[in-house]
């Protein structure tokens, strides 16, 4: 017989860092195009499994210095890459144990219902059967986290779990094994200290409007978010952002959605928790010991360094250099013809 523990001893040794798992009847009465049910009729299990995001991922955009580390490793490869890798692995083991499984990554794209919005995509799509929701049914992430008891939803609508608090993703499996199922999380991780919604850039979060839910019997309440105010938040592109970058360039192609680094609900959360004690994983430093660096003025062009000038003067490249810089000014990215000291050598790539 299948059991519980057997499920998350192999999902730990396939990568997995945390698994939670839910009956689907927790999903009773959930609106019908986020209702997993109908993606798998016959699903009896919802597995849970959830990937940390280093704490040194964070630490290139906490000072300033490495843009590349976050939306790669704590992002992209965690979503893309190392979690789907676990999802096929365990997926495959329960089929080898007789049980269809549903596997499910985190990627938006596809759905009836906007991700980041929540708003339906009118004509979008047709269901296939007289009562059925539009395809893609958009299943919670962060709730099914929640029902399968990994931790809580906090004020910033970030999830937190007890072992590393808003610094983990997550993926899914519907399977029709059932499962014995984890109790849903009772502790208290948020204490609605609001430091995410001070040091949200895109000043996205409400400190006094909420979400209101009732699910599987609990009560579950978070802030009320501008999704359109963090997705130009979280890029760089708002008035007051923490944006070290010049033109448009670099904020929309050269480091995806993620430049700002969830600077108030993943990186200024996870210091008030660690200092307060509240995560159990435990670091022999602190994450932050001095204040985190403000917004950089942009009104006036950028200075080139005494460094920098020597060096590309020294390789007598600084006339490239220099029209390289004053095409990037230009934000002619891709548009206007390159200086041909630029076509010929870039000194910023090579």
């Amino acid at each position: 017989m299948l059991t519980s523990a057997a499920v998350k001893q192999k999902a730990k040794e396939f990568g997995a860092d945390l698994v939670g798992i839910a009956p689907i009847s927790r999903y009773e009465g959930a609106p019908k195009q986020h209702d997993p049910r109908y993606i798998f009729p016959a699903a009896q299990s919802v597995i849970v499994l959830a990937f940390r995001i280093a704490r040194g991922a964070l630490r290139g955009i906490e000072e300033g210095t490495l843009y590349t580390t976050y939306p790669t490793m704590g992002y992209a490869a965690l979503n893309q890459v190392y979690a789907p890798m676990t999802l096929w692995n365990l997926t495959n083991w329960l089929e080898d144990q007789g049980y269809e499984t549903v596997p499910m990554i985190n990627s938006n794209g596809g759905e009836a219902v906007n991700p980041v919005t929540g708003n339906f995509r009118r004509g979008w799509s047709r269901p296939v059967r007289p009562g059925n929701p539009y395809p893609d049914v958009l299943v919670h992430f962060r709730l099914a986290a929640y029902l399968a008891g990994l931790g809580e939803i906090g004020w910033s609508k970030v999830f937190l779990t007890p072992e590393f608090g808003p610094r983990q993703r997550f993926v899914l499996l519907l399977t029709d094994a059932e499962l014995e199922p984890d109790p849903i999380y009772e502790g208290k991780i948020c204490d609605r200290c609001m430091q995410c919604v001070r040091h949200c850039a895109g000043k996205a979060l409400s400190a006094t409007e909420s979400v209101k839910l009732h699910i599987a019997g609990h009560d579950i309440e978070w802030s009320k978010l501008d999704p359109l105010a963090c997705e130009k938040g979280i890029q760089g592109g708002c008035e007051g952002c923490r944006n070290p970058f010049e033109g448009e360039y670099p904020r929309k192609y050269g480091y995806g959605r993620a430049l700002e680094g969830a600077a108030g609900c993943i990186r200024a959360c996870m210091v008030h928790l660690e200092e307060r004690g509240k995560l159990t994983r435990k670091f022999k430093n602190k994450f932050r010991t001095r204040p985190a660096w403000d917004d950089i003025d942009h009104s006036q062009p950028p200075e080139l360094t005494e460094e920098v000038i020597r060096e590309y003067g020294e390789s007598g490249r600084i006339e490239e250099y220099n029209a390289y810089e004053k095409y990037t000014r230009e934000d002619n990215y891709g548009t206007a013809k390159k200086p041909a000291a630029q076509e010929k050598h870039n000194p910023l790539i090579d």
